[in-house]
This record gives C-alpha cells, sequence and structure tokens, in this order.
C-alpha cells in the first residue's frame, strides 16, 4: 500500500484535522500559502509528496476554493504523487446541473471539465463527493479522472433515531423530487415517509398543493440533502404542521445557511431540532443549541480502509 498523505484548502482544514485524528497513520501535508496584495494567491508544496497517494480534501464552495482545490491538485501531481483523491465534501452548483432557458451555462459540468483536465497520474485519478444533490453530476466528469459518489445514510439514521428518541416518527421530504432517497431511509428505518406536492407559481415561489401520509400528531423528521436559505423547508415544515404534525425537525447533509438562512429557521419558531453534517464550513461558524453537527469524516476514512 502507497504511503498516504493528507492535503487540505484552507477552509477545511478542520476536517483535516478530524481525519488526522481518526486516522493517525497519514501523513499530514503541508503547505505555504500567502495571499497577494493585487488579490493573487501563492501556494507551495513543502511536504515530499512524490510517489506518494495524495488525499485531498476542500469543497467547491466559491470561485477561489475551487481554484485553490486545482492549484493544489495540480501542484501534488506535478511533484510525483503516485495518485490523487481530491474529496469534496460540498460539490458546489449542484442546483445548476442542466440548462432550463437558452444560454444557461451548466456549472456542475464546467466544474467537473475543470478537475477531468488534471494530468494524469500512475495509479489514477479519483475525485469523491457525499450526497450529491444529483446522482446525475458523477457522468459529467471525463478522462482519466473517476468520481466516486459517497453516501451518508448511515449518518442520517443515526441523527433520525437520536432526535426521535423512543417516540415513533414520520420521516419527510420537502418535495416529491427527494421523494425516493427519503423513502429508502424510512424503509430501512422501519418508519412511514411522507413528502409535499409543490405548484411553481413563479420562479421563487410555490404553493404546497397535498401532503402525501398522515402526520396527525406526529414527530415530523424532515430530510434535505441541503438547506440554503432555509425557505423551502419552512413551506414544507409550515404545511405538515397545518396537517397535524406536533412537531417539527430537520436533518440535512449539507448546511449552507447562505445569507440569514439559519437565522430564520430560528426565528420561525416551528423547527425544534436541526441536524447537519460539517460538509460546510458555513455551519461551523454557528454556535447555537438548535443545531448538532456531525462530521463526514468516517464516512471518508471508511473508503480508504
Amino acid at each position: 500500500m502507497p504511503h498516504r498523505i493528507l492535503f487540505a484548502t484552507q477552509r477545511y482544514q478542520y476536517l483535516k484535522d478530524r481525519l488526522l485524528s481518526l486516522v493517525p497513520e497519514w501523513e499530514e501535508g503541508q503547505l505555504d500559502i500567502r495571499d497577494f496584495p493585487d488579490g493573487e494567491h501563492y501556494h507551495r508544496i513543502t511536504s515530499n509528496v512524490a510517489n506518494k497517494e495524495v488525499i485531498l480534501v476542500g469543497g467547491t464552495i466559491d470561485d477561489k476554493e475551487t481554484l485553490e482545490l486545482f492549484d493544489i491538485a495540480h501542484g501534488c501531481i506535478q511533484e510525483g504523487a503516485c495518485s490523487i483523491n481530491i474529496v469534496i465534501p460540498f460539490f458546489g452548483y449542484s442546483t445548476m446541473e442542466r440548462a432550463v432557458k437558452k444560454g444557461e451555462i451548466v456549472k456542475a459540468k464546467t466544474r467537473a471539465m475543470l478537475f477531468s483536465t488534471l494530468p494524469a497520474t500512475s495509479s489514477g485519478n479519483k475525485v469523491l463527493m457525499i450526497d450529491l444533490h444529483v446522482d446525475g453530476i458523477t457522468y459529467y466528469f471525463e478522462s482519466a479522472i473517476r468520481p466516486v459518489h459517497l453516501y451518508g445514510k448511515d449518518l442520517v439514521k443515526e441523527a433520525a433515531l437520536e432526535i426521535a428518541g423512543n417516540r415513533s416518527f414520520v420521516l419527510a421530504s420537502t418535495d416529491a423530487g427527494r421523494a425516493k432517497w427519503v423513502e429508502s431511509l424510512a424503509n430501512d428505518l422501519h418508519v412511514s415517509a411522507a413528502f409535499v406536492f409543490k405548484k411553481r407559481l413563479s420562479g421563487e415561489e410555490t404553493h404546497i398543493t397535498a401532503i402525501s401520509a398522515d402526520v396527525q400528531d406526529k414527530l415530523v423528521i424532515i430530510y434535505d440533502d441541503m438547506i440554503r436559505t432555509g425557505g423551502s423547508l419552512l413551506h414544507a415544515a409550515e404545511a405538515y404542521l397545518q396537517a397535524g404534525a406536533c412537531e417539527i425537525a430537520v436533518i440535512t447533509t449539507h448546511g449552507i445557511f447562505a445569507g440569514n438562512g439559519f437565522k430564520k429557521i430560528k426565528q420561525s419558531g416551528i423547527i425544534k431540532k436541526v441536524v447537519c453534517t460539517d460538509t460546510h464550513p458555513n455551519a461551523l461558524a454557528i454556535n447555537d443549541e438548535l443545531l448538532t453537527i456531525k462530521s463526514v469524516d468516517k464516512i471518508i476514512a471508511a473508503y480508504f480502509n
């Protein structure tokens, strides 16, 4: 087995630290990173990566982070890494996976194509992503890079059981689009599944027309793969409450909480618990008893065992 060395982009150092605690035999990769006054960025790999298997953690959460991830990956290959595994806990632009209007740029594809241009290593290049919004994004990668879709199913099930305790509950989704995924989780947990039917009134406004299951006097735990502003989540939560649910809790893989997303959820008063993972650094900036954060470190480490 080749020697493994672990790097991370600046925003994902926290996940690198967790992985090193979990797998102490991995070498910690060292980088020299500096920012210039004109906005350019300096990166230097100070560890020896020659003939080593590189694991590089970073999300495509914005353009700066995406380019930093690409630059470090390219640098490691240039310095002689025998293979590279790019771990992208949150794949940005995942909702822009297709064009709806003429001229729209499918950014999920252009990001995948960017990483597909990395030079091949002797033992291969891989990109690992967690709970993609759309499975088909893996097909956007080309050339010598192999996409791997990791699932946080066990974390979601664990969180649901912790929230419920000894109570029965219904596992729900925010819309019919996630129904199959939620139904699969519900079957594993031996509970009922529910989802809402929505009618889109405009680009920003939807109206909920029906709910698929009986939630009267029940704890409803909503699962959504990502929470951005929280608008769709709150609309669904309100619908479940109006249908008779006694309590609403939420589990998400990717807690983005853009803008005042988390504040909006908290101030609504209708959601009693939020559980998310650490795939996005925004969640770690929130210190609130409403929010519990679980790490995806074991999911990542398990892949390499």
